[in-house]
């Protein structure tokens, strides 16, 4: 089963397997499946020619996939534009919202570690 582009895994439950759309979690997933009135353990291969077109419908409705990466790409490049707190952040790599720098910001600087090591140089095998 495609929906907007995207292929759901047929081996996966359709509550789970519609997560593999960017923009949706376990919960819009849900919500999605209930208004649809499909059950939720349901596979995508078990769903009618109704159902599917039914959540296709549904699913187009949410902001999902390139558009929504669009919209979060300007978001911070305006932020940036403007020169606030937080589009410096973003455009130094940091992090934007409040935690700290001396430790534990691995993720959004890409894991660096500058520091050294024993500050012995391991000797070479011969």
């Amino acid at each position: 089963m495609r929906i907007s582009g995207i292929t759901i895994p047929d081996e996966k439950r359709l509550e789970i397997g519609l997560t593999t759309i960017y923009g949706i979690g376990r919960s819009r997933a849900q919500d999605i499946l209930d208004a649809a009135k499909v059950d939720h353990g349901k596979r995508p291969g078990e769903l009618s020619q109704d159902e599917e077109n039914i959540l296709r419908q549904l699913i187009e409705d949410y902001e999902i996939e390139g558009t929504l990466k669009r919209t979060k790409n300007e978001n911070i490049k305006r932020l940036k534009d403007i020169k606030t707190y937080r589009g410096m952040r973003h455009s130094l790599h940091l992090p934007t919202r409040g935690q700290r720098t001396k430790t534990n910001s691995r993720t959004v600087r890409g894991n660096v570690r500058k520091t050294m090591g024993s500050g012995k140089t391991k000797l070479e095998k011969k």
